[in-house]
């Protein structure tokens, strides 16, 4: 996840890059096929197009936030990554809530706020939606 220090911002930003060019370099083949499929079905259960954060982030949407610290800047509110090790899946909010789901979903790992799974093949696509939906609903309901 991005860190941002007082008055400077995240260090992770929205870019004019190609969501599409991103997605196409990706190797190997099935990989890139998990990239298409969570591109599409982010794009349905956000309503939102894509955009590029940094050079390797495709997200949906974007919220602008401030903390009583004085801390403030903009991210987005769900999104993925092709990483070497693994897809990186950002669902917002944290996953604590979600241990009934985590159980059922399939093979996975779990950061902060990243889902890490090898494939999507790996998982159950219906509870992948059901975590996507829940974090979107949890940014709506946090930052309007």
């Amino acid at each position: 996840m991005a860190t941002a220090s007082r008055g400077t911002g995240n260090k992770t930003q929205a870019t004019a890059l190609s969501v599409a060019d991103y997605i196409a370099a990706i190797t190997p083949e099935q990989r890139r096929k998990d990239c298409e499929a969570l591109d599409a079905m982010m794009r349905k259960l956000s309503g939102e197009a894509p955009k590029m954060w940094g050079t390797a982030i495709v997200a949906y949407g974007d919220y602008h936030y401030k903390y009583d610290s004085g801390r403030e800047g903009d991210f987005f509110r769900t999104g993925f990554s092709s990483r070497k090790a693994a897809l990186s899946i950002y669902i917002m909010g944290g996953f604590e809530r979600h241990a009934p789901l985590l159980e059922k979903l399939g093979k996975h790992k779990i950061g902060k706020s990243c889902l890490y799974v090898k494939q999507l093949e790996d998982l159950d696509a219906a509870v992948l939606r059901l975590l996507i939906k829940d974090s979107l609903a949890y940014m709506k309901a946090q930052y309007p």
